[in-house]
C-alpha cells in the first residue's frame, strides 16, 4: 500500500489513520483521546435542557471516546456518517433493520456470515420479511431475482469462508434499479484495499473485532452510509439501543493506528502462504483472491488494493481421523473463532448449513487460515508437518 497523497485529495490513509479522531487541544495535550465512561451529561440550564443542542446529551448516543473511532472509519470508507456498535452481527442488525419493514423482501449472498444468515432467517421472518439467498457470484444476473418489494441486498466480498469476489458495481445497478440498498460486509479487505461506496454500496459494514481492533481483545463493530441512507441508520440504531462502552471503544481506535502497516504484512503474508500451499501435496485448491487461480481473480484486481489475511484451503478427500490428525498437533498455528489478530489460526470448515442458494460441490476438506505475525518459516514447518499427519491418517 502507497502512502499517496495530492492537494485534492486530501491526506493519506496511513496520516487519517495516526491523526484523525484526535484533538489533543481538548484532551490537555493528551495525544489520544481517554476513555470516557459516563451515562448522564448534565445541563447547566433550562434553556440548555429544552435546546438539546449540546454536543452530548446522553452516553448511550455517543461520546468523545466512540466518536474518535466513527470519525476515523467516515473518512476511510468515504461515507457520511458511521456508527460505532458492540459487535459485527450488530452491524449487519441495524443495517438491515435500516433498510426493511414488514412485507419486505431481502436477498442475501450465499456466502454471507454465518450468524447475519441466523439472524434474518429466525428474526427478520418472525416480521414477516422474506429472505432469500443468491448466488455470490450472481453479478448482473441479480436484476432478475429482484422483486416488487426487494428493499436491500447484503453482500460480503469475499465470502469470508468459500471467498468468492462479488461484482459490486453490478449489484449496487440491479439494487438501485429495483428500489433497494446495497449494503456490503467489508471487514476482509477493510476500507484500506476496498472502498464499497465508491462502487455503489449505500452502506458498509465491519466486524471491527477483526482487522479494526487486531489484537483479539476486544468486540466492535462498525456501519457506514451515504447522506441518503444516514438517517434510517441512526433512527433504527437509537430505537434498538446499540452502543460500545468508552473502554471498548479505546481499543477499536488504538488498533485503527496500525491498521495500515498491520494489513500491508497481512496482505504479503498470506498471498506468500497461500502460493507456496498450491504447490503442496493433498492440496486440491487454495481459495484466495490474489492468486490468479481463484476463478474471481478478475474482480479483485479491479476493486481490490490488496488483500486479507484470510484465505481457505480444501485438502483431498479423508476422514476425520485425518482431520484431528492435521489439527490437533499443531504447533503455531490455533484452533478458535474470529480472526484478525496477531496469531495465526487454524479452522476446519463445515457448509451444509451455509449454502442453499448454490450449495458447496467441492470435493475434499475444506479449513480456514488467517496469517499471523509468526515466523514464516515456522508457520510453514507447522502446515507441512500437518499435511503429512494428514496423510498418514488416511
Amino acid at each position: 500500500m502507497n502512502d499517496e497523497k495530492s492537494s485534492t485529495s486530501g491526506p493519506s490513509i496511513e496520516t487519517i489513520l495516526t491523526h484523525g479522531g484526535r484533538t489533543p487541544e481538548e484532551q490537555f495535550g493528551f495525544v489520544n483521546t481517554p476513555v470516557y465512561r459516563g451515562s448522564t451529561v448534565l445541563f447547566k440550564t433550562l434553556d440548555d435542557l429544552e435546546a438539546q443542542q449540546q454536543r452530548y446529551l446522553y452516553g448511550r448516543a455517543g461520546n468523545p471516546t466512540t466518536e474518535s473511532v466513527e470519525t476515523i472509519v467516515t473518512q476511510l470508507e468515504g461515507a457520511y456518517r458511521t456508527r460505532l456498535l458492540p459487535s459485527g452481527l450488530a452491524a449487519i442488525t441495524v443495517a438491515l433493520m435500516s433498510c426493511l419493514q414488514s412485507g419486505d423482501d431481502l436477498l442475501i449472498s450465499d456466502s454471507a456470515y454465518e450468524p447475519g444468515r441466523v439472524f434474518a432467517n429466525k428474526f427478520l421472518a418472525r416480521m414477516g420479511i422474506s429472505v432469500r439467498y443468491y448466488d455470490p457470484r450472481i453479478g448482473a444476473g441479480l436484476a432478475d431475482l429482484m422483486l416488487p418489494n426487494t428493499r436491500a441486498v447484503l453482500a460480503e466480498s469475499p465470502g469470508s469462508l468459500t471467498f468468492e469476489v462479488q461484482d459490486i458495481p453490478a449489484l449496487a445497478a440491479a439494487a438501485h434499479a429495483g428500489g433497494a440498498r446495497l449494503i456490503v460486509d467489508n471487514s476482509w479487505a477493510s476500507p484500506l484495499f476496498l472502498q464499497p461506496i465508491a462502487l455503489g454500496a449505500d452502506l458498509v459494514v465491519h466486524a471491527g473485532t477483526k482487522m479494526f481492533v487486531g489484537h483479539s481483545d476486544a468486540f466492535a463493530g462498525t456501519i457506514s452510509a451515504t447522506e441518503e441512507a444516514w438517517a434510517d441508520v441512526e433512527a433504527n440504531r437509537a430505537a434498538l439501543g446499540f452502543f460500545t462502552s468508552g473502554d471498548d471503544a479505546f481499543l477499536v481506535a488504538r488498533g485503527l493506528r496500525t491498521l495500515a502497516i498491520r494489513i500491508k504484512e497481512h496482505n504479503e503474508r498470506s498471498v506468500a502462504m497461500a502460493s507456496w500451499l498450491e504447490q503442496q501435496p493433498l492440496v486440491r485448491r487454495v481459495l484466495h483472491p490474489a492468486l490468479p487461480s481463484h476463478p474471481d481473480h478478475h474482480l479483485f484486481k479491479r476493486d481490490f488494493k490488496g488483500s486479507g489475511s484470510l484465505f481457505g484451503v480444501v485438502l483431498e478427500p479423508a476422514p476425520r481421523e485425518s482431520i484431528a490428525a492435521f489439527l490437533d498437533h499443531l504447533r503455531v498455528f490455533t484452533m478458535g473463532y474470529s480472526w484478525g489478530g496477531y496469531e495465526s489460526l487454524c479452522l476446519p470448515v463445515k457448509l451444509s448449513k451455509n449454502r442453499t442458494a448454490k450449495p458447496w460441490t467441492e470435493e475434499g476438506n475444506l479449513f480456514r487460515l488467517h496469517i499471523g505475525f509468526e515466523g514464516m518459516d515456522d508457520l510453514k514447518s507447522d502446515l507441512a508437518d500437518a499435511l503429512e499427519r494428514y496423510a498418514r491418517a488416511r
